[in-house]
């Protein structure tokens, strides 16, 4: 393919992509595959000889897309938003054809100060304290990681290095596996199982913080553990509270959890990986209160900002702390302004060496939206969300279980965990709507997830009452079938 032929080509693809998006409702949001669909679809090897670009894009249609779950569709409400808009999409597609590999500041200039000015407009946006900027000379700073789960891992992996630097200086008898054995990490029992996993590949022991009625850690539980684990010998170091937590929504109280931290030398990570970007929007904004005792912070532009996945932003108080364990200097990656104090070389703050250019799509998102039309964007689905939350509270034969604060509604049939099993196993087979399930203690439950950027009071509306026709079909039968019995 040559350059003539690429623009054609892309128009075709650009046309492709605006058309699946545009008429995305009326494509069914759930696939109806069975695994293992796709490998009869295709030949057993790569092709000997080229095919032409029809022969590809003839397949899409035909092999791929039954295959795809429609995130974008204003149907899907499972898990939590996958953000999209077509300023990112265009970003991406200038990531794409610049192609840089921007690991270090002379590997590509541009990669890394963009990221860096744009993590400080998104720092400002959310009012975040001026620690976590890196400004002209400031000490801390934001980085783009490819997800959460990353931005837990490093912030994890940093906070064990600095604790056993400051173990061995105060006893130096003591070895590295010494102090590794006795570290532990906590987080609430309602936090994202990346936080476990983060400790499983830090090979620290991880311990669940008990939650309360709201699903929330507060101070008192934290400092239970805390000292149980102190007279017994072991080392706390490193704390992760969740704002948003994926099952319900719910939020660690960080005033009363941040100055124990901080006294006890523990870091303090804040994953708010959802409910972040709604703190761009001044009446949601006292939900991150607290966070200037936190270390590290994070959350998901590419959840609910418009911008496509991968852009996860973390930011850190003191960069030396990731820049310090994580720094190796071979010949081959250095370059005459590292010293200067004035570049930032972003391979220092990640796990993977090389990184895209994924600032861009921020940087094209947020001059084309402006701060206004992301707050119109999030306030929307909030609006929906509660809509959603008054449809449920009239029907008495519901239940709403956790606090409705952002976009998300835990909601259940009252009755057994087999009735609303039952439920969403209609819910799945109708393939109308797409919704995941959660635990709240002992408790099975719908969560119900504003998420595309199309969605409508009206997919609400319908949404609701498909719910509702098949709660009451199924109610049917289920008195029938225990009537029988």
């Amino acid at each position: 393919m040559d350059a003539a032929e690429f623009r054609k080509r892309g128009k075709e693809m650009v046309d492709y992509i605006a058309d699946y998006l545009e008429k995305i409702d009326k494509r069914q949001v759930f696939p109806d595959v069975e695994p293992g669909y796709l490998r009869p679809l295709i030949p057993d090897c790569a092709p000997q000889d080229p095919e032409s670009f029809e022969d590809v894009f003839k397949d899409i249609e035909k092999i791929i897309m039954p295959g795809v779950t429609h995130w974008h569709s204003p149907y899907f409400f499972a898990y939590f938003p996958a953000a999209s808009s077509f300023p990112a999409l265009l970003a991406d597609m200038l990531c794409g054809g610049i192609g840089c590999v921007g690991f270090s500041w002379a590997s590509s200039p541009a990669c890394t100060e963009l990221e860096t000015v744009m993590l400080d407009w998104l720092g400002k946006m959310i009012n975040l304290p001026e620690e976590f900027l890196a400004g002209k000379d400031g000490q801390g700073g934001g980085v783009i990681q490819g997800s959460a789960s990353e931005a837990t891992l490093i912030s994890l992996l940093a906070a064990r290095t600095k604790t056993i630097r400051r173990v061995q200086s105060e006893k130096p008898e003591l070895t590295e596996a010494d102090i590794m054995g006795r570290l532990v990490a906590y987080a609430s029992d309602q936090a994202h199982s990346s936080v476990e996993r983060a400790a499983l590949i830090g090979g620290v022991k991880i311990k669940n913080v008990s939650s309360d009625d709201t699903f929330s850690v507060c101070g008192s539980a934290l400092r239970k553990v805390l000292e149980e684990d102190k007279a017994s010998g072991l080392i706390p170091f490193f704390f992760c509270a969740t704002l948003g937590t994926t099952p319900c929504c719910s939020f660690d109280k960080l005033l009363e959890l941040g100055p124990i931290c901080n006294k006890e030398n523990i870091w303090m990570h804040i994953d708010a990986a959802y409910a972040g970007s709604a703190f761009i929007c001044p009446e949601f904004r006292h939900l991150l209160n607290g966070v200037e005792f936190a270390d590290s912070f994070n959350f998901n532009p590419h959840k609910w900002l418009l911008v496509n996945f991968d852009c996860s932003a973390m930011w850190v108080k003191k960069r030396s702390d990731l820049t310090g364990a994580f720094k190796l200097e071979p010949l081959y990656l250095q370059h005459h302004h590292q010293e200067s104090g004035l570049v930032t070389d972003y391979r220092h703050w990640q796990i993977p060496l090389g990184r895209r250019f994924r600032s861009l799509k921020l940087w094209f998102v947020l001059r084309m939206y402006g701060v206004t039309g992301l707050q119109e964007h999030i306030r929307k689905h909030i609006r929906l969300s509660h809509q959603f939350e008054d449809l449920v509270l009239q029907d008495e034969r519901f239940e709403i279980c956790a606090e409705v604060v952002l976009g998300l509604v835990c909601f259940r049939l009252k009755g057994s965990n087999e009735l609303n099993k039952a439920l969403l196993k209609s819910i799945d087979e109708a393939k109308k709507i797409h919704l995941v399930p959660c635990h709240l203690r002992e408790k099975f439950v719908l969560r119900f997830a504003i998420c595309s950027r199309t969605v409508e009071s009206t997919h609400i509306e319908f949404a609701w009452q498909h719910i509702s026709q098949l709660a009451t079909a199924l109610l049917k039968t289920w008195e029938q079938n225990h009537h029988q019995q």
